[in-house]
């Protein structure tokens, strides 16, 4: 993959552990900058589903003017969105309590919005999967809360930790998409890049 985008420098523009550890599993070189203080704001009357693509186009927006020649910045954002509510990090435990009842029992959707950026041009998209969820006790929500902590995580879970092995009964798309970053989607992108 390297070869195909060579001369070009890939920054990621996210702190997220999991993000670089998928961007990582491209067998990509790239480098982590993270800008402090994007507004991530979105207008109230957007559609749910749109919400994660334009808040990655605006955190995009934000490195326009730091772009070199050979750069390519990849921002993302991700959102779940249950029951047309959508769920960012929690605030505090009990938040994500809120989250994870209102997750249980039910179907979801995970929407990650990617954007691409060069000097010469930009690419943004999003993907959604779809995620079901068992009927989680209040036993199994506070354990999860207490030992693993997930406010820092859109919908108050990491489909890859202890809450998914035990309460996803259902997946439909990418399950990295869950992660945070649908790699499948942005090496195609970047495969044009490279032409």
């Amino acid at each position: 993959m390297q070869k195909l985008l060579d001369g070009k420098h890939v920054i990621l523009a996210s702190n997220s552990p999991r993000r670089r550890e998928l961007l990582a599993g491209l067998d990509l070189d790239f480098e982590v900058k993270v800008l402090p203080d994007i507004d991530e704001s979105y207008p109230k009357d957007l559609p749910a589903m749109e919400v994660s693509e334009y808040i990655s186009q605006k955190k995009a927006d934000a490195y326009k003017s730091l772009i070199g020649e050979n750069d390519v910045v990849i921002t993302a954002d991700t959102v779940v969105i249950c029951e047309d509510e959508i769920m960012g990090k929690p605030h505090d435990a009990e938040d994500a309590r809120r989250m994870l009842r209102k997750l249980s029992n039910k179907s979801h959707q995970v929407t990650t919005g990617v954007c691409i950026t060069t000097l010469k041009e930009q690419v943004h998209f999003s993907v959604t999967t779809h995620v079901s969820f068992k009927e989680l006790t209040d036993d199994e929500i506070d354990y999860y809360i207490t030992t693993y902590k997930p406010f820092d995580k859109a919908g108050a879970y990491g489909i890859q930790e202890w809450i998914g092995y035990i309460g996803c009964t259902g997946l439909e798309g990418s399950y990295y998409n869950v992660m945070g970053l649908p790699v499948q989607r942005i090496y195609r992108e970047l495969l044009k890049l490279s032409k």
